[in-house]
């Protein structure tokens, strides 16, 4: 489906003397060498070059939301849309100071927005309530894989190599709780969080509707919840249409051998997807930060992510990509520019 090369390790020595060689002590710069490191593995070994850094937020709605599972009603996807192409928002607001670009995407809202910031891929209006019916078709999430993918590759075809993603939907961390739960064998009660803060009722009925959602899926695909299981299958039966679409923008950024900033729990969740259909992909992530929702960890952990942040988020709109950028544009100065001891004349520590 992709073809995507994975990421060159054959320069790692040449790239760890070249930090090491630095005018500091071997590790005195922690993770950021190790960011560093990557980069260069994925950029190439003599200069890390960052460019044309841009942030896609992907937007869809959940039929799930008609349920109440969120402090927010469905019709504010449209309107922080509205909000983001106004440039009110968070994301507008960090993106502005760290020299992003953003772009949003309407992946499908209940109502279409006729503005000319808004990119128009839309899947439909709005996925299926999960709980009781699939999500979307198979072909509709091959559709979304499609768009996400297309919309990456002409943005790298103008020079951009490093991406953002985020995201903004109502209801959809329902739609990610049960991605993986089903993903990698959880209960609803492990991966269900208060996401924007619901009230302990809020939180049990959205418990027991994505145990409903992952029981369906289950009951339909006839698979075990340690048993392998499609993927694909699974987006379209539980995922969104934003999801859909963000995981194939990610694996279209690896085939285009570009960055790739993952932000909290539901771009997280995205990656989980995207490496399972293509692990060749994870080399070129970069996860940005630890989320305030509960079942972030489940996905670090299964991807040995280290993420650079922790900052207490949980806002998603890609946020936490943004504010990760600046620690990108460090690692790369350092790697660049900082000064070797043979070159300062420093006695090598």
């Amino acid at each position: 489906m992709f073809l995507i090369t994975p990421v060159d390790v054959s320069h790692h020595e040449k790239i760890q003397t070249n930090i090491d060689q630095k005018t500091k002590p071997v590790g005195a710069l922690g993770q950021l060498e190790m960011l560093a490191s990557q980069l260069a593995k994925i950029i190439g070994p003599d200069t890390i070059k960052l460019s044309g850094a841009r942030m896609l937020v992907f937007a869809g709605d959940h039929g799930i939301a008609q349920q109440g599972v969120s402090i927010a009603p469905p019709e504010v996807t449209q309107q922080m849309v509205a909000n983001f192409v106004s440039g009110g928002a968070a994301i507008n607001c960090f993106c502005r100071v760290n020299d992003m670009a953003i772009s949003v995407v309407d992946t499908g809202m209940l109502a279409k927005m006729d503005h000319p910031d808004v990119i128009d891929q839309s899947l439909g209006q709005g996925t299926h309530n999960i709980a009781e019916a699939p999500a979307m078709s198979i072909i509709t999430a091959e559709q979304g894989l499609a768009k996400g993918a297309a919309l990456v590759r002409e943005f790298a075809d103008t020079g951009t190599n490093v991406f953002g993603f985020g995201e903004m939907g109502i209801g959809n961390t329902s739609s990610a709780s049960a991605l993986l739960s089903v993903f990698c064998g959880y209960t609803a009660t492990e991966t269900v969080g208060r996401g924007t803060g619901i009230s302990d009722d809020v939180l049990a009925k959205k418990i027991q509707l994505v145990d409903k959602a992952i029981q369906r899926h289950q009951a339909i695909t006839g698979f075990e919840l340690d048993a392998q299981r499609s993927v694909l299958d699974t987006l379209a039966g539980l995922g969104g249409f934003e999801i859909v679409q963000m995981v194939g923008a990610m694996l279209g950024a690896a085939e285009r051998q570009c960055i790739i900033l993952v932000d909290g729990f539901i771009a997280s969740v995205a990656a989980l997807a995207a490496v399972r259909l293509n692990s060749d992909v994870r080399g070129y992530m970069v996860f940005c930060h630890h989320s305030e929702e509960q079942a972030h960890r489940y996905i670090l952990d299964e991807l040995q992510a280290i993420p650079l942040l922790n900052l207490g988020l949980r806002l998603g709109e890609g946020s936490g990509a943004a504010l990760a950028y600046p620690l990108l544009k460090a690692a790369a100065a350092f790697y660049n520019d900082m000064a070797s001891f043979a070159d300062a004349g420093v006695t090598e520590v």
